[in-house]
């Protein structure tokens, strides 16, 4: 389970973080208030070439704690993440839309979102409360941005306090509200003690609801001196009774939460001009969210014994009568019986009465999900024991869209896989259709659109409603060059092995199964063998794979390692380095079997590997760096004059080139900026021109180049981007634009070593990002191509046997080139719409026509001149033509 993990891996990254003084402008720029903008787009070119910037495919992968729908316009609905950003639902294309990306590096808080309100007058409008901690770890101040072309751009007014996207309480609200009587009026429950706020004119200026009594007094831990457990949750939500009002004129009905256990629910009947606290109120616990059914009068909490998200071990459901004053405990579950808290909760409003709420820190044997369609009197749950561990279920789940979500586990009962989900604290039914709801989970979002079959005692079918939601943190990033196309390195879920960008991985790495995967990397002249390095509960924080990632299995570790470090593989894959947390720096030949001390270099260094030499091994830690020349065993301290002494540096050796490294590094108030080595760390020289640089890669060499490309994230003339070089850092392009910024993106950066201008940028929060140039990325730009006699594959497709509406083929690949092949993959579209059914000695994906055939364990090695051979059942209908192209690693094939 994955209770800390998410705060985790973003709190090591805002460490890393440093505020710089570059503030772009672009059409989806926020402004403040209605005052001038924050400044004036940069005048440094922003790109010689257009690229375009996808994600790459993973569908989730981190916390969603709110949901919300517009009540005035069908199928219009948004959800916020915690340090990913918000969304838009796209209901033509089922899938969400990122607001977001405009956040710059300055401002990279703003990529948390603790709140979200969409106007039910005016649909068009959507705010956002961000900021994504309270604490010292967030350099900037909160703020409220607001749109009026539903998040396509922005405006924002900075507040005079920080907001907390990613800090304890976050699962609760919401805390923006717009009046839906007069929708110039908003809301906003602050926390730190900072009490409720106010703005009167849609949003450009806030004041504080001075008249409020009441600021809160929870914290998660008040001895924590961090600031980050002790903070005070402060107001939680805002609700209206839209009934107290009319249009143009201000609601009456004001109802407040509070994190405050005795006192947690507040209310106004003046429209904010005073408050008091409503008697009788149930204490001992926190109203994670209020909920007002229009229909019948009542007012639903769900509360429990902590603010969340991952943590609540009693909880209860309370219904408020608004026109009795009658308070009632509605809980599904006895109060000594219960061991989670509620949070999720919401309301039908197609059918008053019915509301659902959700059990969000149940972790064993899963979450809980309630419904109720007599106002809470009596409910169902989605699941029941019946004698125990057999359970039975009030739904089924299809994760076909987002295979990974199995973890790949194989629990033993009561436990099932895939799971309902942990930390589900945004629930919310449609209010337009009885039939959808969607529900936050730590990884996904998840959904139903037949749920009043529940009410009938059929089961309803629960599926990712996540596509276009790409929420991973990223630590490392690599890209061989041969097998799969990336590698990559995740917060929380892991890493996968991403062999089609376009296509949700079926799971991520296992054995060992890695919280967090911290580092990896490949042999660069044996790119099957790879090593990854993470964070998990219990060791191994080590394991290996001997085909390009596909298959794991489990290393051993030096004693005291208590976390996953850095890692480096030996040019031709024959030993190791690795710097784990908790122990020294240590090495070993083979996988890992046995571990020996390294010497001459000190502990928690960041290592790499020459990318030619396999003896040749590199480090580097406050200052200086550090040279092995036999394997790992003993460092040398070679070149400390003018490198960053602190801060996160980051460095990689050129694929290729013994001894060609380069060094990015430091911080703001301190040395910053991108070094070049030729003579293996022995001297550096400063690339002039980059102020400030923070990850480092290499890619496909541009034609007629003779260096290989350069990508940075980095500051180059005042302007803060992804920067490419294609003349070995004599000069920089900046290649994303001010819409495409990410927050921070400085953890891993890397080309591809197949495809020229194509590049993987990792964000915090926004997953994978990948960018491929209008001047050849996602195809060989080579202006004189090998002619057909010369390609390095070729094809044979043959159908060996067809009957009426099916057939069997059979496709033989030759290596025609002059190396042999370490992984191999084939593609090809179907002429006639054929389907693939089984394939046999290969295996397969396809979207539409588009087929992808790649090795099994056993025939990824093809030697030069060699061919391997696969075959297949297929359908058909119409015609049975047979495909006229193939391409294999990049390359067009031959066919005959």
């Amino acid at each position: 389970m994955r209770r800390s993990a998410r705060p985790l891996a973003a709190l090591l990254a805002a460490f890393a973080l440093t505020a710089g003084l570059f503030t772009a402008g672009s059409p989806a720029v926020a402004r403040s208030g209605e005052s001038a903008p924050v400044a004036e787009p940069s005048d440094v070119s922003t790109a010689a070439d257009t690229y375009t910037w996808k994600n790459v495919r993973i569908d989730g992968g981190g916390f969603v704690p709110g949901i919300v729908f517009n009540r005035s316009e069908k199928d219009l609905a948004y959800a916020r993440t915690d340090i990913g950003g918000a969304y838009r639902w796209n209901e033509a294309g089922k899938e969400w839309t990122p607001l977001l990306d405009w956040v710059d590096w300055d401002r990279w808080g703003w990529t948390g979102v603790v709140s979200l309100a969409s106007d039910t007058v005016d649909p068009d409008k959507v705010y956002a409360a961000v900021g994504t901690y309270t604490n010292s770890w967030d350099p900037t101040n909160g703020a409220v941005l607001r749109s009026s072309d539903r998040g396509a751009s922005w405006q924002a007014t900075t507040l005079p306090f920080k907001l907390g996207g990613n800090m304890p309480g976050r699962g609760m609200g919401e805390r923006l509200a717009v009046d839906p009587n007069k929708n110039s009026v908003l809301y906003l429950g602050a926390p730190s003690g900072h009490g409720l706020w106010r703005s009167t004119d849609s949003g450009v200026t806030w004041s504080k609801v001075t008249a409020f009594p009441n600021p809160g007094n929870y914290a998660q831990d008040p001895t924590d001196t961090s600031g980050y457990a002790n903070d005070n949750q402060g107001v939680v939500w805002v609700t209206f009774d839209e009934r107290s009002g009319s249009a143009g004129s201000a609601t009456q009905h004001i109802y407040v939460g509070v994190a405050d256990k005795e006192n947690t629910v507040y209310r106004s009947t003046d429209g904010g001009a005073t408050w008091s606290r409503i008697a009788g109120q149930p204490t001992g616990y926190l109203a994670h969210k209020g909920v007002l059914d229009s229909g019948t009068g009542h007012l639903h909490l769900t509360l429990s014994d902590t603010g969340g998200p991952y943590d609540g071990a009693k909880g209860r459901i309370a219904r408020y009568d608004t026109a009795t004053g009658e308070w009632k405990d509605t809980s599904p579950t006895a109060e000594a019986d219960t061991y989670s808290g509620f949070s999720g909760l919401s309301v039908d409003r197609q059918r008053p009465g019915t509301l659902m709420a959700t059990a969000y820190s149940s972790w064993w044997p899963d979450t809980q999900i309630f419904r109720s369609t007599d106002s809470g009197e009596t409910w169902t749950r989605a699941w029941d024991y019946t004698s125990y561990p057999d359970r039975s279920f009030r739904y089924t789940q299809d994760i076909s869209s987002v295979p990974w979500l199995s973890w790949g586990a194989n629990p033993s009962p009561p436990e099932v896989t895939p799971k309902l989900g942990w930390m589900t604290e945004a629930l919310e039914i449609d209010p337009f259709d009885s039939d959808r709801m969607m529900y936050g989970t730590g990884a996904t979002v998840y959904g139903s659109e037949n749920l009043r079959t529940w009410d009938s005692g059929g089961r309803i079918t629960i599926t990712p409603m996540v596509k276009g939601l790409e929420e991973t943190a990223v630590n490392d990033l690599v890209s061989p060059p041969s097998g799969a196309p990336l590698l990559s390195a995740l917060g929380d879920i892991g890493g996968f092995r991403h062999t089609d960008l376009d296509a949700v991985p079926p799971l991520m790495f296992t054995s060992p199964n890695l919280s967090s995967t911290t580092s990896l990397d490949f042999a660069e002249a044996a790119p099957a063998t790879v090593v990854r390095v993470g964070n998990a509960d219990a060791a191994p924080h080590i394991g290996f794979s001997t085909d390009n990632g596909a298959n794991w299995f489990q290393g051993s570790q030096p004693s005291g390692v208590t976390g996953g470090g850095t890692v480096a593989a030996a040019a031709d894959g024959s030993g190791f380095v690795w710097s784990p947390d908790g122990a020294g720096v240590h090495h070993t030949t083979g996988y890992g079997s046995s571990w020996k001390a390294s010497t001459g270099i000190p502990a928690g260094a960041t290592v790499e590997s020459d990318r030619k030499n396999p003896k040749k091994f590199y480090g580097y830690k406050a200052g200086t760096f550090y040279v092995s020349q036999d394997g790992g065993a003993t460092f040398t301290a070679k070149a400390s004059s003018g490198l960053p002494q602190e801060g996160n540096v980051r460095f990689k050796a050129l694929p290729g080139a013994e001894g060609d490294v380069w060094l990015a590094g430091g911080t703001a108030s301190g040395t910053y900026g991108l070094w070049h080595s030729t003579d293996s760390g022995a001297t550096f020289r400063r690339v002039e021109g980059v102020e400030q640089a923070d990850a480092v890669g290499f890619g496909k060499a541009a034609p007629g180049a003779s260096y290989q490309t350069i990508f940075v994230s980095a500051k180059i003339g005042g302007v803060r981007g992804i920067f490419r070089s294609t003349n070995g850092g004599a000069d920089w392009t900046r290649i994303n634009d001010d819409a495409h910024q990410w927050g921070w993106t400085g953890a891993a950066i890397t080309g591809d070593p197949r495809v020229y201008g194509r590049v993987y940028v990792s964000t915090n929060g926004r997953g994978i990002q990948y960018g491929e140039s209008s001047d050849g990325g996602g195809t060989d730009p080579d202006p004189d191509p090998d002619p057909p006699g010369d390609a390095g594959c070729s094809v044979a497709y043959k159908i060996t046997n067809q009957w009426s509406g099916g057939f069997q083929a059979e496709v033989t690949l030759t290596n025609k080139g002059d190396a042999a092949l370490d992984g191999w993959q084939l593609r090809w579209s179907f002429p006639d719409g054929q389907t693939v059914g089984q394939m046999w000695n290969a295996a397969h994906r396809q979207s539409g026509a588009e087929v992808t055939a790649e090795n099994v364990s056993w025939n990824g090695k093809v030697a030069a001149g060699a061919s391997v051979s696969f075959g297949f059942t297929g359908g058909w209908s119409g015609r049975n033509t047979a495909p006229s192209a193939f391409t294999s690693g990049g390359e067009n094939c031959t066919t005959g």
